[in-house]
């Protein structure tokens, strides 16, 4: 009983990390509120030469997809379950995470140089697109299971001594839209900005190709995983940007008078 108890503690603990990095990250990519952001800081100051700046912001990020990936993927679970339980499996993944965004958000080095500026108009529709990008990513991991990506739902089972169900495959709301609405959600969250600066860039440029080179490898767990039902919803619904139109099934884009 006394491991269930601190099971659950962990991924509370876990989760709290979580939310706090969260919060810090709409500060951080928008340079609201707190100390340190994309832009500026009020203890490193301007870094010393262009170069550093982007080294560090590299390994920086680098670090966080290293972890986010190699952690994420089937074969690095099964490793990690001679360690860890099943139950902590994914809060160990969620808190690391945090941790390293935290680290990442304390270290990155502002680089001001202006890329464009935005104004009037343009700007209040770009900072409207940031903040749907946010709301966009926060809505899609409540629309499979919110608690279940972050860990809680594995502890309350273990605390409660129950086995956990097996995950079905549904495609909700967004996810009728485009198959990864929660990355489309930080893509527009991280591009669209009225005062978009090098560091801004860099930053943007490279969570958007990890984004992009991740996906590959989660799509193909999925197809592991779900077989030929996710390959028919690869088929009718986009990765990320979503069509103007339905496409029509086949048979209804024939020419007129071509055979049935």
């Amino acid at each position: 009983m006394v491991s269930r108890v601190l099971i659950l503690l962990y991924a509370l603990v876990s989760y709290a990390l979580f939310t706090i990095s969260f919060l810090y990250a709409l500060g951080f990519v928008g340079n609201y509120v707190v100390p340190r952001s994309i832009d500026k800081s009020i203890d490193i100051g301007s870094p010393s030469n262009l170069s550093e700046a982007i080294v560090v912001n590299l390994l920086l990020m680098s670090l966080f997809a290293i972890q986010h990936s190699v952690m994420a993927r089937p074969a690095f679970k099964r490793w990690s379950a001679k360690f860890l339980s099943a139950a902590c499996q994914r809060s160990t993944y969620v808190l690391l995470s945090s941790l390293i965004l935290l680290v990442l958000f304390w270290q990155w080095r502002p680089i001001p140089t202006p890329i464009w500026q935005a104004s009037g108009l343009a700007a209040w529709l770009l900072t409207g697109m940031h903040w749907l990008g946010w709301l966009i990513a926060f809505a899609s991991t409540h629309m499979i299971d919110h608690f279940d990506l972050f860990g809680l739902r594995q502890a309350v089972f273990a605390w409660r001594g129950a086995e956990m169900p097996s995950q079905s495959f549904r495609t909700p709301l967004f996810y009728k839209i485009v198959r990864h609405p929660l990355m489309l959600g930080f893509l527009l969250a991280f591009w669209a900005t009225p005062e978009m600066t090098a560091g801004h860039l860099l930053f943007a440029l490279a969570n958007s190709a990890y984004i992009l080179v991740a996906l590959q490898f989660e799509e193909r767990d999925l197809i592991a995983k779900f077989g030929a039902t996710y390959q028919d919803y690869r088929r009718r619904v986009p990765m990320l940007v979503p069509r103007l139109f339905a496409r029509r099934p086949t048979e209804d884009r024939k020419p007129v008078g071509a055979p049935r």
